[in-house]
């Protein structure tokens, strides 16, 4: 079996910031795309039996940079974009909790009207559910590389460790790293996590 290989998205003004970036596709900041072009030699030399990004501009760019010609084959995953946080779009964690004290994603979800509601962490673990089971066939020929967001990554790690969705609250994950998911005895773990280039 290969790896699955995870790289977090570089910089983005909001991530940056600490704005909540689910479905507004911002571009990487030049410090963005420095750091996704420096994960390039922590993937060189492998073969990849697929690649799959999120449709946001700023994991397309990250896969450009950090795969060099590799990223040719990339194919967008709907259920790869970010989780839709709904009316907390563009907010900061502080700006969340001036309204409700003590808020916190991964126990309290997030608040939306009836046009924008955003997604329970049920349906983020949903879609992540299945993207493993997309990404599992071309596994057993190699290793598959997934770019995308901080908390959908964190989400699918979780369920690859076959936790419940909400545990990916244990991962932090910073923009522009790469982790690597495997098996030890035919059982799911984490075999790098978090790391940054250089």
């Amino acid at each position: 079996m290969g790896d699955l290989i995870l790289l977090r998205h570089g910089e983005t003004e909001w991530s940056r910031a600490g704005r909540h970036t689910g479905r507004t596709d911002i571009p990487l900041t030049p410090r963005g795309e420095q750091a996704a072009a420096a994960l390039a030699p922590l993937l060189a030399g492998r073969d990849y039996t697929a690649v799959l990004t999120s449709p946001a501009r700023r994991a397309v760019r990250t896969a450009e940079l950090a795969l060099g010609p590799a990223a040719s084959a990339a194919r967008p995953d709907q259920d790869l974009w970010e989780w839709d946080y709904g009316g907390y779009e563009g907010m900061t964690t502080q700006q969340i909790q001036q309204r409700h004290p003590g808020w916190y994603l991964w126990r309290d979800g997030v608040a939306g009207g009836e046009d924008h509601p955003g997604e329970t962490i049920g349906q983020v673990g949903e879609r992540t559910d299945r993207v493993l089971a997309r990404v599992r066939p071309p596994l057993r020929e190699g290793d598959v590389v997934l770019v995308a967001h901080g908390h959908v990554l964190r989400v699918l790690t979780a369920r690859w460790l076959e936790l419940p969705p909400a545990d990916g609250k244990l991962f932090r994950l910073d923009t522009g790293t790469m982790s690597t998911l495997g098996a030890e005895h035919d059982e799911p773990v984490i075999s790098a996590w978090n790391v940054a280039p250089g």
